[in-house]
């Protein structure tokens, strides 16, 4: 049988993938006529979308764990640029007072930004 063939009227797959004890599925369909060749695309793009869940996954992980890491660092850092900013004037500041304050901007700011899930792929 030819891979063009009509093989049937409709078909579903699903793509099933285990990562780090989590499990993501995904389920594609079409109810019009499909060939082989139909059929495997679309077990295909199911499996792009599951790699896709799992690496936005391992984002997301990482992002939470870099989160609750950084809480005794973010302590720290605002105790040290407390003690800057309240006894030396800014235009006195050394390159490491100046990195600390930077430091925890930064801090402050990635905190702010949790990971979205935005599709900026370019799948």
């Amino acid at each position: 049988m030819s891979e063009d063939a009509i093989v049937a009227t409709d078909a579903r797959v699903k793509v099933m993938r285990s990562y780090d004890y989590c499990h993501f599925e995904i389920s594609l369909g079409t109810d019009q006529p499909v060939t082989n060749k139909d059929v495997d695309d679309l077990r295909k793009e199911a499996q792009r979308l599951a790699d896709k869940a799992v690496e936005q996954y391992k984002i997301a992980k990482s992002d939470a764990l870099w989160q609750a890491s950084s809480i005794d660092e973010l302590r720290r850092l605002k105790l040290d640029v407390k003690v800057i900013k309240e006894n030396f004037p800014k235009s006195e500041w050394t390159p490491e007072q100046k990195a600390k304050v930077k430091a925890l901007e930064d801090t402050i700011f990635r905190q702010s930004q949790p990971y979205d899930y935005q599709d900026d792929w370019d799948w």
